[in-house]
């Protein structure tokens, strides 16, 4: 008996311990349990039903202001935990202020955000242990395949053809749509780009390329990274880069600017 009252004791004094330590923040406050905004995410833009339904139900909880905390949540370490993913979450993407990024950036957010839901390394393994229901579907594949290339379709249509590339242009156009996925001098999504132009695909040996592209031995130049830029499914069927430059403006600036980044 006297085990048992002490073992009750000890429990309750952890308890304690962790609700009292929950109210500490080592990683910073997210909100947990700040009553919600009255408005849903993404509100005014344009996104179809069924992909708004997929981003509130298996994306908003760590990458919005609108999080739905458990009641575990109260309790440390497990909300240090918490808020140690949610803050690192909305830092890389908030979709509560989706309204606030500019046009290119939001295109550039799709784009991850179907590259992350197709690779099935969104939502965190740790999340989908215990939101079971957060997994993606096939169905949430296609229709955010969908929703991240339809501006492509929308400004392909009577596109003027390119002048000459400008590097100033293209270095503004990488840094505002492609770093989300690709870095100069780093391995990111896709493979470093510091010195692609002029090298053969798939050939990094750091970088985990796919199959099709590492089979493909395309030599990086101006006329096939035009090809690739306006569809890379075209030129490599199978690979994995789900990104197209839809505008021959931009596709020649962008090739301008890798160019004149050769230097490995």
């Amino acid at each position: 008996m006297r085990n048992v009252r002490f073992a009750t004791i000890c429990g309750l004094f952890a308890f304690a311990a962790s609700l009292l330590f929950a109210r500490v923040h080592p990683f910073g406050d997210a909100g947990l349990y700040k009553q919600a905004q009255a408005n849903p995410i993404m509100q005014q833009a344009d996104i179809p039903s069924n992909v708004r339904q997929t981003l509130m139900t298996k994306c908003a909880d760590c990458h919005s202001a609108q999080t739905r905390a458990p009641l575990y949540g109260r309790m440390a370490p497990f909300s240090w935990l918490m808020e140690h993913d949610i803050l690192e979450a909305r830092e890389a993407m908030n979709l509560s202020r989706w309204n606030n990024y500019t046009p290119e950036q939001q295109d550039s957010f799709k784009i991850k955000i179907f590259l992350e839901a197709k690779g099935h390394r969104m939502p965190l393994p740790q999340y989908r242990i215990i939101h079971w229901n957060a997994r993606i579907t096939d169905a949430d594949i296609q229709s955010l395949s969908q929703w991240a290339h339809q501006s492509d379709s929308a400004t392909s249509v009577s596109t003027p053809p390119a002048g000459e590339g400008d590097a100033a242009r293209g270095k503004d156009i990488f840094e505002r749509r492609c770093t989300g996925c690709h870095s100069l001098d780093q391995n990111r999504e896709g493979p470093r780009l510091r010195g692609v132009f002029g090298r053969t695909s798939g050939s990094l040996s750091d970088f985990d390329y796919s199959t099709a592209l590492k089979q493909a031995h395309i030599t990086w130049n101006e006329t096939s990274l035009e090809r690739w830029l306006t569809d890379p499914d075209t030129l490599v069927p199978g690979n994995n880069m789900e990104f197209h430059v839809a505008k021959p403006q931009e596709r020649s600036d962008l090739i301008r600017f890798l160019k004149e980044n050769a230097i490995k």
